[in-house]
C-alpha cells in the first residue's frame, strides 16, 4: 500500500523527487569534497 501511494500520489510523487534529489546532491557533494581532500593531500606531500 505504500509502495502504491508513493508512486501514484501526488504528493508521495513530489516526495519520491525531493528523496532522489537529496542523494544526488549528496552524491555530488561527496565526490566534490573527495576531490578537494586528495588535492590538499597532494599538496601537502610536495
Amino acid at each position: 500500500m505504500a509502495w502504491e501511494l508513493l508512486f501514484t500520489s501526488d504528493i508521495g510523487l513530489m516526495s519520491l523527487v525531493v528523496i532522489v534529489g537529496v542523494v544526488v546532491i549528496g552524491a555530488y557533494m561527496g565526490k566534490l569534497y573527495a576531490n578537494k581532500m586528495e588535492e590538499d593531500s597532494r599538496k601537502q606531500g610536495k
